[in-house]
């Protein structure tokens, strides 16, 4: 008897700070918990922290104008360092401190290792990066959403440039053997070979994090490749890249979102000069984009990194989405992202069925004097 007692007092104290916090901020009582989760460690960090700080900065405004619903929104941080072994039991932490919603994760193999859990757990999860096909086309995940294109539209891209305006006839097509990589890779030899343009004289997968690639790049020049298409991050490429230069070759290499970051040009240092990259389009002229920018620079002291404004417009979209839903049940929040647009530094934005966002694209860049360029 006692030991219930003591539980019911213990509650009411809870209960009674609850209600004092809320009376103090202004915010109903419970808060709207939005997950953040990504690659805040290790080598693709400069990937997942600009999402983090994308959601602070959205979540910092929303709440100092009332929140959402009147319900303060609460950041819920979680770092899966880009590791599909990691994800899982990140979900599982943000599930059970009873997240709402989820801004995440950043890499494909991490994101498809976690979407289970947060299906099972019916939560909304968007993606500001994660662009494997299969994470919308399988209709395994229907509460998954990603403010990025798919890999296809990437690899199209990739190979109709290769094809159309570098003219090149035998490509060697590489990849990290990650979901993401590998993928984008598969669709880049399949559009090639269907093309009948040009031939695709290697298709290799290389280990993440080997030190040295000298094996691959001795391949790629002994089957006389005139351009290297390559799935993957810019660790490895910014290797590869080296090591080619080293060797005196100049083939084109042409690559996607996972190198087109300021890290690679810094690691790969003037061999960088020259890279193809695809990547979001260019925005930076949209009002939305050069306040979210500003702001950033303004809070952080730095230029926003990869996938910032694909990040701050993924948490516009989802707290719109409950805003308008009138609640975070999931089916609400996902019909409400499907039907409702919303402005964001993207532009304004609704979701397809299979939720892709309508309306965004990729963008060939170069490397020149040191800065990625957009192409037109």
């Amino acid at each position: 008897m006692k030991t219930l007692v003591n539980n019911f007092l213990i509650t009411m104290t809870i209960c009674m700070v609850a209600v004092f916090v809320s009376v103090e901020t202004g915010f109903a009582l419970e808060p709207v918990k939005l997950g953040v989760a990504g690659a805040h460690s290790g080598d693709l960090a400069s990937y997942g922290i600009p999402s983090a700080r994308a959601a602070e900065l959205v979540v910092k405004e929303i709440n100092s104008k009332g929140g959402v619903l009147g319900r303060e929104v609460q950041l819920l941080v979680e770092d899966d360092a880009c590791k599909p072994e990691v994800a899982t039991n990140t979900a599982t932490r943000l599930i059970s401190q009873g997240v709402h919603l989820v801004l995440g994760h950043i890499c494909s193999g991490a994101t498809k290792s976690a979407l289970g859990i947060y299906t099972d757990s019916r939560i909304v999860t968007m993606s500001p990066s994660a662009t494997n096909p299969d994470l919308t086309q399988s209709g395994r995940y229907p509460y998954f959403f990603r403010t990025i294109a798919s890999d296809d539209v990437q690899a199209r891209l990739e190979t109709d440039f290769a094809l159309d305006v570098l003219k090149v006839k035998k490509v060697a097509v590489i990849h990290d053997k990650g979901d993401y990589g590998k993928g984008l890779a598969e669709f880049a030899k399949k559009f090639l070979e269907e093309s009948g343009r040009a031939e695709v004289v290697l298709y290799e997968g290389v280990t993440p994090g080997a030190m040295d690639y000298s094996a691959v790049v001795q391949k790629i020049k002994r089957f006389k490749a005139e351009a290297v298409i390559y799935g993957g991050y810019h660790p490895e490429a910014a290797k590869i890249v080296k090591q080619m230069r080293k060797k005196q070759m100049k083939i084109v290499f042409i690559s996607d979102d996972g190198v087109k970051d300021d890290t690679f040009i810094k690691v790969a240092g003037k061999n960088a000069e020259g890279v193809y990259a695809t990547g979001p389009k260019d925005v930076s002229a949209n009002p939305m984009a050069v306040a979210a920018n500003e702001a950033h620079k303004k809070e952080y002291g730095t230029e926003p990194g990869a996938f910032f404004l694909n990040a701050y417009s993924a948490a516009l979209a989802l707290l719109n989405a409950v805003e308008k839903a009138g609640t975070t049940d999931c089916n609400a929040v996902a019909q409400a992202l499907r039907t409702e647009y919303v402005e964001t530094p993207l532009g304004k934005i609704r979701f397809d069925e299979r939720g892709d966002t309508i309306g965004i694209g990729f963008s060939m860049y170069q490397v020149r004097d040191g800065v990625y360029v957009e192409l037109k």
